[in-house]
């Protein structure tokens, strides 16, 4: 349980006591700074701990923002600090030095008192918290935007702060303030103004955000195998039931900032369910459609193809440009203007077919349509979304003059996915080599895919594939800093699984292209958990894992060498075995790591991100 000690003159008939229990602390009184560091000494270091001064005021929201949100180690608002383990030390630290710089009072050499939002008063956990930061150490400060917290220095400036507190409704603020700050057309006038009441009674009965997710996952996966039926009632209710699974997906990140429930292992369930959700959906489409008599599985994994790779190039561009210098440019001015037109606001978040436009659209054609026009609309969104959010980024990058660092170019490196391959190759390239890393990754890319487009299951197509690897291993050979080099993700990623599409379709057998789904699959939840990984801090899957699987040019080269040495029934068996083969090794790792992570303490992180 967390420890809050009061510090200060205590306040008859103030509720802070009472608000700080009812947030889950186990209050202490301090009679005096000395007696604050003592009993801060006394709180076991694993647990959290605050110092509120008992003059507070303010709204019981206010007070969570500040000392229950797991995901800083300190933070702070007017008249409370707060610490977790990992930002004990810096709080004992500070403590100290107030209590032995003037015995607790203003007059002994403390630094200079933090401002309340009434007056100007003395209060140790402000000087504290100023301490804190005049150190360097980061203090996160929550936005309070209309929410009171104060420390009145006088009995009239109380009542103004409590006339202040009640004057402002603390509970609609909570709510509104669970939703996101960014979303879509559909999911912000269509879900959200229901969904947070969901999301507030879960709350209250003490459902957490991973039961909400998974709740999410499992209505998808109904919705799945209503879709696999093939009938009208099926598609009916395959669509109705996405729909509600995609309200149950924005209950769960509302439900996170209601309760402030944010953890490691909830970011990745909630962004691997999305994707897991989505492309069971797409199978179970595929499925009911061959029921039908329609195979429109080929339609299905270039959905699922082009819907992972417009998120390889958020990935990729987001991470390259995350701590670039000088990180302007014209477009991004344009950008800029545009966003103050409030309407061109809603329209360039609808056409880049964010995930809920897309899974609105998915679920009204499934229950009005066919499965082939479904996949059919959903490939021309996407594609027009693609080409328009990549353009833009091309342009941003030509026309910005930044310097990348060199974690933007690890990050690009790992999101890469060289495998041993590749890594052998480039060791032993002459230097220094050229620049021209985007077009060496294009070419490779293009020489494949088109390869197996004209060949199939053919040697030629094997010898382009080593073409392949080798100008996938000059592009790689370079720190991943050139303007464009945030491309390089991208086409590997196209090169891999584009063959793998092709090559399964010109095998023309029964189970090819499911195999071939399977296998995309799997190799794309490996790409997805490096995504999560380096956002959440905890860097690139381990590289025993990489080479295991054999990086992404290894296992093009092997699937082109399969295809042309195996007969076609041949081939899909061997598909279906590396299907299940990269999947059991990448999902064991992945659980067992997160969970560790979890298990571990590692910082929760809790990620807006993109709504796509």
């Amino acid at each position: 349980m967390p420890t809050a000690i009061l510090t200060g003159q205590p306040v008859p008939g103030s509720s802070i006591e009472g608000d700080l229990r009812s947030l889950g602390y186990d209050v202490r009184i301090a009679s005096d700074p000395a007696d604050a560091e003592t009993l801060l000494a006394q709180v076991p270091g694993d647990q959290r701990v605050a110092l509120v001064d008992a003059r507070f005021v303010g709204h019981p929201h206010a007070l969570r923002l500040g000392l229950t949100d797991p995901r800083f180690p300190l933070a702070a608002i007017p008249g409370a600090v707060t610490a977790q383990p990992a930002g004990r030390q810096a709080l004992t630290r500070a403590v100290a030095r107030e209590t032995s710089a003037g015995g607790g009072t203003a007059d002994g050499g403390a630094p200079a008192r933090a401002k309340s939002s009434v007056v100007d008063v003395d209060s140790l956990a402000d000087r504290v918290a100023t301490a804190l930061a005049t150190e360097g150490t980061d203090v996160h400060r929550p936005e309070l935007g209309s929410l009171v917290a104060a420390v009145p220095a006088d009995p009239q400036a109380r009542n103004e702060a409590r006339q202040s507190v009640a004057s402002v409704d603390d509970e609609a603020i909570r709510l509104k303030s669970a939703v996101k700050a960014r979303d879509g057309f559909f999911t912000t006038f269509c879900i959200s103004p229901y969904s947070r009441y969901i999301a507030r009674w879960c709350a209250r009965r003490g459902l957490t955000p991973n039961q909400v997710t998974t709740a999410s996952l499992i209505t998808a996966l109904i919705a799945a195998g209503c879709a696999a039926t093939g009938t009208r009632g099926g598609f009916v209710a395959a669509g109705l039931l996405l729909i509600l699974s995609f309200v149950l997906d924005c209950t769960d990140g509302q439900l996170a900032r209601y309760s402030l429930q944010y953890s490691t292992l909830g970011a990745w369930l909630d962004a691997t369910f999305d994707r897991a959700k989505e492309y069971a959906y797409y199978a179970g489409l595929a499925l009911g459609a061959a029921r039908g008599g329609d195979d429109v599985w080929a339609l299905a994994l270039g959905a699922m193809i082009l819907q992972t790779c417009r998120h390889v190039v958020d990935f990729s561009f987001n991470e390259a440009n995350h701590d670039a210098t000088a990180n302007t440019s014209p477009t991004a001015a344009l950008s800029d203007k545009l966003d103050s037109v409030g309407w061109t606001v809603w329209v360039r978040r609808m056409i880049v077919l964010p995930i809920g436009e897309r899974w609105a659209m998915i679920a009204i054609l499934t229950a009005a349509t066919t499965p082939r026009i479904t996949f059919y609309a959903l490939l021309i969104g996407c594609a027009f979304a693609a080409t328009y959010t990549t353009a833009g980024r091309v342009l941003r990058s030509l026309t910005r003059r930044a310097r990348r660092t060199d974690r933007a170019a690890r990050a690009l490196a790992d999101l890469a996915d060289s495998g041993p391959l590749a890594e052998l190759i480039a060791r032993h390239l002459p230097s220094p080599v050229r620049r021209a890393a985007p077009l060496s990754a294009a070419a490779g890319a293009i020489a494949v895919v088109l390869a197996a487009w004209l060949w199939g299951p053919a040697w030629q197509v094997v010898l382009l594939a080593g073409l392949y690897v080798l100008l996938s291993a000059e592009a790689v050979s370079h720190p991943l800093k050139g303007a464009l080099d945030w491309l390089i993700p991208p086409f590997f990623r196209v090169a891999e699984y584009c063959t793998v599409l092709v090559l399964a379709a010109r095998a023309d057998v029964n189970g090819a292209l499911p195999a071939a789904f399977g296998l995309v699959a799997a190799v794309a939840y490996h790409h997805y958990d490096t995504v999560y990984r380096i956002r959440g801090g905890a860097g690139a899957p381990p590289a025993w894992l990489v080479r295991t699987i054999g990086g992404h040019e290894g296992r093009t080269l092997l699937v082109t060498l399969l295809a042309a040495v195996l007969t076609a029934a041949q081939f899909t068996v061997a598909l279906t075995a590396l299907a299940v083969a990269v999947a059991l090794v990448v999902l064991v790792e992945s659980i067992r790591f997160w969970v560790t992570a979890h298990k571990g303490g590692a910082p929760a992180v809790h990620d807006e991100g993109e709504p796509a």
